[in-house]
């Protein structure tokens, strides 16, 4: 049997850890900055965990995470 294939979109995306959870960076930091306010900039730094209902999808795009 051939091995799966991770999707690269999500193997640049996600990363697995330790307890089983994936962590992500957040959305909303690359472009048209200007607008946005300096808090709220700040508040997208960082990784967060992908949500509960959003794991088994990415789960299935990472065989081998």
């Amino acid at each position: 049997m051939p091995k799966m294939k991770t999707k690269s979109s999500a193997k640049k995306r996600f990363r697995v850890l330790g307890g089983g959870g994936i962590k992500r960076s957040r959305a909303y930091l690359r472009h048209i900055l200007t607008k946005k306010t300096t808090k709220r900039k700040r508040a997208l730094r960082g990784t967060t965990a992908v949500h509960d209902t959003n794991l088994r999808a990415v789960r299935a795009m990472m065989p081998y995470g």
